[in-house]
């Protein structure tokens, strides 16, 4: 009986170790996925602010929310160009994807707007779609097409490219063009490697980038596309869609964590100390608490 008690006791260890390695451990003790706020048309871009101050885009209803560190809900800005995706740099500023006129916006702290771009030589972009802030304030963001039924334009204009706008704001370049439709993006806190997820070609790729913005050796990462990114600070990649699945650095699959909405949209570390993740999917704002932390606005 001792031998077939310790035997269990051992089993049990061991499943027990099994488990907490297939989902990396990520998850706090005692932690679930909880409903923070709801009734809203469709959840985007949150982006987390110095303070841990989580923004994020009611897409349809053309505002900017924001969840504070005490849990309170305002609105931030409405109208905000039909925002998308948002990014803080290390200024404050608040950039976003303005999906209404096919620009991107720089946004200050007390919500005066500025457009920054609308085109690419000499034509409209489709519309930004996901932006990243690389350390040096040069950021990176994504241009799919998605036809919208408020647009009042005419046919594409442009690829649906990767395009690298440098620290000075000035300089513009494009440093993909190979994908199908390229959407979430996400960076590492050292700013030497870029992920950017082909949703429609169901696949996410790794770039080294370099000083001047171009992006070299591009490689798969994973077998699965995504809306919107994040990392951790163990360098996991989180992707979006149906739950939220993450992959650690290797690009090996960790974990899936549910989300009771049909779509799951994009994610954000937030919080004073930045370990809990929040989710926009679909008509919610959900959050769960995690043992890693964000590196970063996104």
């Amino acid at each position: 009986m001792k031998n077939k008690f310790w035997l269990a006791m051992v089993l049990g260890a061991a499943l027990a170790a099994g488990a907490a390695e297939q989902g990396g451990g990520l998850i706090a003790p005692g932690a679930k996925v909880e409903k923070l706020a709801g009734d809203f048309k469709f959840t985007e871009g949150p982006a987390c602010d110095a303070e841990g101050n989580v923004f994020f885009t009611d897409q349809p209803n053309d505002r900017i929310m924001k969840w504070s560190v005490d849990g309170k809900l305002t609105t931030f800005l409405q109208p905000c160009g039909r925002a998308n995706g948002l990014c803080f740099d290390a200024q404050g500023v608040l950039w976003a994807c303005a999906d209404e006129k096919n620009e991107l916006w720089r946004i200050t702290p007390d919500g005066k707007t500025e457009v920054v771009l609308k085109e690419y030589c000499g034509s409209l972009f489709n519309g930004p779609n996901d932006v990243w802030v690389r350390p040096d304030g040069g950021l990176y963001f994504t241009d799919p097409f998605y036809k919208r039924d408020y647009w009042k334009r005419g046919p594409k204009e442009q690829g649906e490219c990767v395009y690298f706008l440098g620290p000075d704001h000035k300089r513009l370049q494009r440093v993909a063009n190979d994908l199908v439709q390229p959407n979430g993006i996400i960076g590492t806190p050292d700013g030497t490697t870029l992920y950017v997820t082909d949703i429609r070609a169901k696949k996410t790729y790794a770039y080294d980038i370099s000083p001047e913005g171009s992006l070299t050796k591009k490689r798969l990462f994973c077998e699965l596309g995504s809306d919107g990114m994040t990392i951790d600070d163990e360098g996991s990649v989180y992707l979006t869609g149906k739950g939220v699945t993450v992959f650690d650095k290797t690009g090996k699959q960790i974990m899936n964590i549910p989300v009771p909405e049909p779509w799951t949209a994009n994610v954000c570390f937030g919080g004073k100390d930045r370990h809990t993740l929040f989710i926009t999917a679909s008509k919610g704002l959900y959050g769960v608490r995690l043992r890693t932390k964000g590196v970063g606005s996104q």
